[in-house]
């Protein structure tokens, strides 16, 4: 959930007092990582989801005010827009029926939402990039009411010396603006999967984050418009990463990294090492006074909450104080359904667990460099990317997902002792998307193309099915 601050502009002395402050959290991090102070507690799944607003049109409406108001519900608060919310769930142990858990967990939040809404005359979507959005919406006149957001836009622009924000996107057609604030990131909405993981698994669990980022991203992709024009399968990656584009640092053996990215490389002894590379090369953004022990490492994580890997580590607190290890996975879009949702969330699950169980480490396999290629090809051409893979064969990304991926997924979730109709029903919703060839991505594109580019029909054809509750496969046009 997006922290909140008590002020929105700084001095130097606050920036010094918060780099002082930072440093000394970062050392305790760091002593807690050699010392083996973390929870033991381990697979434990949950979520955020990002959502839109929008009214009978299907058009953007900025109101999550009004509906936070209403539903009074700390489970469910603003994003950076007026026009989105974020809703998360309970934590649900990787055994038995997780799953299943976590869908009626959403849809109580989620119906809940719709009611509300209704009575104020707007219907909650979730999709990656809602196609109807317009940039001259994405304002600070859209912004919510939250210091956080105020003092993150100011000093975006500050770093950047006032220049304004470039955004240049190449796929089916080419899209170019210059943009002059944060607010592009408000279009891009996601399903962030977190899972908890024991310190002496996190290594392993993070780097498969990042390896099997490019096919979760091909077998989830939901963004194929922006602004009318048609762009990547999933858009909503080059538009986050240049919707904040700040100067981040040059790694000697994998080039720039930047303040959205995919990362600088796979975590080697400790998950402290992405926390001291923060403290080491990102100058910091949100420099509030923070009242609270250096133990809350509440500076630690303000700081690292404005660092969007796309495999991000967090560090929670157990009900028991014991601090915790999180990965939360950024790389998949919200929608097209609840169902969808869950489904993309088992299949991350289980291929975590497969893959985090074989004898020879898959970053020992697939070179850093090679991982983060397949992530972008798999961002841009969805399905249809052609990936490397552990063994070093290059192929089409939906085959590897069917004949390799979706019966691993299966084997992990088996081993967590997952019950047989809850890996059958879940991985079922997986295997008809690419059977059927049809994630959220390739339906819009199959609608526009026997219906025309008509960005507000989409949307309302789009809404249409996902209040209907089928999986995105099995969705007609």
């Amino acid at each position: 959930m997006g922290q909140e601050i008590a002020d929105s502009h700084f001095t130097r002395a606050d920036f010094d007092a918060f780099a002082e402050r930072l440093r000394a959290e970062t050392e305790l991090l760091v002593q807690w990582f050699r010392d083996d102070g973390f929870s033991r507690l381990d697979r434990v799944v949950g979520f955020e989801l990002e959502a839109w607003l929008t009214d009978e049109s299907g058009n953007a409406a900025p109101v999550n005010d009004r509906l936070l108001e209403r539903m009074n519900d700390p489970l469910v608060v603003p994003e950076l827009a007026r026009f989105n919310v974020e809703i998360n769930g309970d934590p649900q142990p990787l055994a038995g029926r997780p799953f299943s858990a976590m869908q009626a967990d959403m849809a109580r939040t989620w119906g809940r939402c719709q009611k509300v809404g209704s009575e104020l005359g707007v219907q909650l979507m979730m999709i990656g990039i809602l196609p109807t959005v317009r940039e001259d919406q994405l304002t600070q006149a859209c912004m919510s009411d939250m210091k956080r957001y105020e003092a993150l836009n100011e000093q975006v622009l500050r770093q950047r010396g006032g220049e304004p924000l470039h955004l240049d996107i190449r796929g089916q057609d080419h899209l170019t603006s210059d943009h002059h604030d944060v607010m592009l990131e408000s279009a891009t909405t996601s399903f962030q999967i977190h899972y908890k993981v024991a310190p002496e698994r996190a290594v392993r669990v993070y780097n498969l984050a990042q390896i099997l980022s490019g096919p979760m991203v091909a077998v989830s992709a939901n963004s194929p418009f922006l602004f009318g024009a048609d762009l990547w399968d999933e858009t909503r990656i080059p538009l986050f990463e240049q919707s904040v584009e700040l100067g981040g640092f040059e790694d000697a053996a994998h080039g720039p990294v930047r303040r959205v990215s995919f990362g600088s490389g796979y975590a080697r002894e400790s998950l402290g090492e992405c926390f001291v590379e923060n403290l080491r090369h990102f100058p910091v953004l949100l420099p509030t006074r923070l009242d609270a022990p250096p133990e809350a490492l509440a500076c630690v994580r303000l700081h690292n909450g404005t660092i969007w890997r796309w495999n991000r580590p967090l560090i929670g607190f157990d009900s028991d104080g014991r601090p915790h290890l999180r990965i939360e996975h950024r790389v998949v879009p919200g929608g097209p359904t609840i169902i969808d949702a869950v489904a993309n969330a088992a299949l991350f699950c289980g291929l975590v667990e497969f893959f985090s169980g074989t004898e020879v480490a898959p970053e020992l396999q697939l070179p850093f460099p090679v991982a983060r290629d397949n992530f972008y090809a798999c961002a841009r051409a969805g399905l249809d990317a052609q990936v490397a893979w552990l063994d070093g064969r290059r192929g089409a990304v939906l085959d590897l997902l069917l004949d390799r991926l979706l019966p691993a997924a299966h084997r992990g979730l088996e081993a967590l002792d997952i019950t047989e109709d809850e890996r059958t029903t879940w991985l079922a919703v997986i295997e008809g998307r690419l059977c059927n060839r049809c994630n959220g991505a390739a339906w819009q594109r199959a609608w526009v193309a026997r219906h025309g580019p008509d960005m507000q029909g989409l949307t309302l054809a789009y809404r249409e099915r996902q209040d209907s509750g089928l999986p995105v496969h099995q969705w007609d046009f």
